[in-house]
């Protein structure tokens, strides 16, 4: 049966169903994902990874940017690295890394060149304004994606203590650090606790 047929299977969202991607793939995935990423990558690399290639279900995702996001340095180079690791090894997540540093690494040196030359001009200033505009819009529909999981699982726990780290940071402007050491800690035992007691 043709794979358009409206009566073909299709396989669930949630199932990774592509062959572990190769270095020549890793690099040119992660490459494509940097050069549209404008304002930040976030939203192009899930969308890349879970949606177009289905090389890690959302959860998944979810779980290796959580554990890229404390550890120390950029979040999605991080993911970069440990996601080419996690299918190839160290060659893999050098490949990730390249990818995902040189092409924006080039553009940007003759972009800063361009700009200390007309970086006065007011024209110019309205745009990168309207840009940055467009990259926080693009920052909060992926945060809405990412929690999803949550919601279709009705994780209330999880749903919780995202929005007590966001008031706690967003609103009340209590130093980052301090509320790490608050939430993580919370949250690996809720979750333990949790599991626990479901497989009790």
């Amino acid at each position: 049966m043709p794979p358009d047929s409206p009566t073909a299977a299709s396989p669930a969202p949630d199932i990774p169903t592509s062959t572990p991607p190769g270095l020549i793939a890793l690099f040119v995935a992660f490459a494509k994902i940097s050069l549209a990423g404008f304002g930040g990558v976030l939203v192009w690399a899930r969308r890349a990874i879970v949606d177009q290639h289905r090389w890690m279900t959302a959860d998944e995702f979810n779980e290796t940017y959580a554990l890229c996001h404390f550890l120390p340095g950029p979040n999605v180079v991080n993911l970069s690295v440990v996601f080419g690791s996690r299918f190839r090894g160290i060659p893999g997540g050098i490949a990730a890394f390249a990818g995902l540093l040189g092409p924006p690494m080039l553009i940007v040196t003759m972009l800063a060149a361009l700009y200390a030359h007309f970086g006065e001009i007011d024209a110019l200033r309205r745009i990168l304004a309207g840009v940055s505009c467009a990259a926080v819009g693009l920052l909060i529909s992926a945060v809405f994606r990412m929690m999803m999981p949550l919601v279709k699982r009705r994780d209330l726990v999880g749903l919780v203590v995202m929005a007590a780290v966001f008031t706690a940071i967003g609103l009340l402007r209590l130093p980052l650090p301090a509320v790490l050491l608050v939430a993580i800690p919370l949250s690996i035992a809720i979750t333990f606790a949790i599991r626990r007691r479901v497989t009790a």
